[in-house]
């Protein structure tokens, strides 16, 4: 493609060259150069691309896309290299990787969602709704990415803006109708969904989060940048129930419908809620008014379930989705690390969940606590090479919230896992919380089971969807899911109990 044609959207200074010169692939990372690849240098937390230039053009780089004020005046390229400057390398990545692949997101409508929490979940619960409504639905989140039969493990909430509009494109060879993504707020502050005028945007909630080095300076921007999604959206769907709502609309180009339960005067609004609870199974029920009436069923617990379906509701709505296919799709719903349940009894529950710092274990216990269950049983650990305050908290929140504390590893990492255990002890020492600590994960998985007792919750916080165990700079292969398989399958025919520790 022709450089002219790839910057048709930016406004760009050619520096030097021929805007007419051809390109044969755009390149970001410096050790994907290919020969007549148009370089963009980016600037990272650890990296900076336009360190690498002379390399690149070493290695056959055709032309370089470079950022206002980064290199000296006097800097001298090959003749023959195509050199241009523009504001911000980030944006111009994002416009000159649509112009690449055609400009998928015209072609697809895009499905944007934002917050705090519920970004995930959301996501599954849309495309779910679309898919039992016989529509063939992409997604792209913090656990994968989507394209048909296609599954790939996601390194960030929202990839990169090269790799954004490269799904976008394969989701539409693929035969996809429609595509659902987790918009971040690192990702909206860095311009990688630049390029995209999303069908609907959703905000979820906001709470202090992503805040500190590498992240945002403060709450402010944090919501700031969450906001600039309504700037790039046809329809806003936002939570009226939040307190930042108005915040996150300041300032908005679209047209905005409101969700809540709280909230009167919203477009979805969810009554009659109840808690559903029988043979190891914990739910909800709800009926949704306003644009839409009927009653839903959710196969998976909590207030924040409710929201989440809610919003789902409220998004499918707009591709006249049918009450049947959305109250079938959001039964089946669940999402692989969120509040997930895994059946292991008829008398007692079990779900595996990514909390993985206290105010994620918080909001989990408090959830499961509505269900009055005769106790919670919380089997937890930490990650190594990371803050300790992390460790005393979490120990601290499930000493108070869960009536029986399993403490073991999680991804250790370069630290010794019993001195994790020990930090977490420290924290749940300031609580009159019984535990015990068990360094195996699997052993402590299996004990919690094993002493499951009627009316229980079990709960697995913290590797949620992961599927392997960080020791020592190696992932191991490990997933709960198949560790608790294992567990079952041993325990077959022999079900002995351990007696309680002192």
């Amino acid at each position: 493609m022709k450089i002219c044609k790839l910057v048709e959207r930016l406004q760009v200074r050619i520096l030097q060259g021929d805007a007419e010169t051809d390109v044969t692939s755009v390149v970001y990372d410096s050790r994907k150069v290919t020969e007549g690849c148009l370089f963009v240098c980016i600037s990272g937390a650890a990296f900076d691309g336009h360190s690498f230039i002379a390399e690149a053009i070493e290695q056959g780089a055709a032309a370089v896309l470079i950022e206002e004020g980064r290199l000296p005046a006097d800097r001298e390229f090959p003749a023959d290299v195509c050199v241009l400057e523009i504001k911000d390398t980030r944006y111009g990545l994002a416009m000159v990787s649509a112009a690449w692949f055609g400009y998928p997101a015209e072609e697809i409508p895009v499905i944007g969602i934002t917050g705090t929490k519920g970004k995930t979940t959301t996501t599954y619960m849309v495309r779910s709704i679309l898919e039992h409504a016989g529509h063939r639905t992409g997604l792209i989140g913090t656990i994968e990415t989507i394209i048909g039969e296609k599954h790939i493990k996601s390194l960030n909430t929202t990839p990169e803006s090269y790799l954004v509009h490269e799904y976008l494109r394969e989701m539409i060879d693929s035969g996809m109708e429609y595509a659902v993504m987790e918009v971040s707020s690192q990702a909206l502050m860095l311009n990688r969904t630049a390029g995209i005028l999303f069908e609907i945007g959703v905000f979820t909630n906001l709470s202090p989060d992503h805040i500190g080095p590498n992240e945002h300076s403060s709450f402010e921007e944090y919501a700031a940048c969450k906001g600039l999604l309504f700037r790039q959206c046809k329809t806003g769907i936002v939570n009226a129930d939040d307190p930042h709502c108005e915040e996150i609309l300041k300032g908005h180009s679209c047209v905005v419908e409101r969700y809540g339960i709280s909230s009167q005067d919203v477009d979805f609004r969810a009554v009659n809620i109840e808690h559903v609870q029988s043979q190891g199974h914990l739910g909800m029920k709800f009926d949704v008014e306003g644009k839409v009436r009927f009653p839903v069923e959710l196969g998976i617990p909590g207030l924040f379930s409710v929201y989440n379906a809610l919003t789902a509701i409220a998004v499918c709505e707009h591709f006249r989705i049918g009450a049947e296919d959305i109250r079938r799709a959001l039964k089946e719903a669940k999402v692989k690390g969120r509040i997930e349940p895994v059946r292991v009894s008829d008398s007692f529950a079990l779900m595996i969940d990514y909390a993985h710092n206290a105010m994620a274990l918080e909001s989990l216990l408090s959830t499961l606590r509505d269900y009055n269950p005769k106790r919670i049983v919380c089997v937890f650990g930490c990650g190594g090479n990371r803050a300790k305050a992390r460790r005393y908290e979490m120990g601290e929140v499930s000493g108070r919230l869960a009536d029986f504390t399993v403490i073991t590893s999680d991804n250790p990492r370069f630290e010794e896992p019993q001195a994790i255990i020990d930090d977490i002890v420290t924290g749940i020492k300031k609580t009159d919380g019984a535990y015990i600590t068990i360094i195996d994960r699997k052993e402590a998985i299996a004990w919690a089971i094993r002493n499951g007792q009627p009316g229980d919750v079990i709960v697995l916080a913290g590797k949620g969807h992961e599927d392997y165990q960080e020791i020592c700079g190696k992932k191991y292969p490990m997933d709960e899911r198949e560790l608790i398989r294992d567990i079952l399958e041993s325990l077959s025919g022999h079900k002995g109990k351990d007696e309680d520790p002192d």
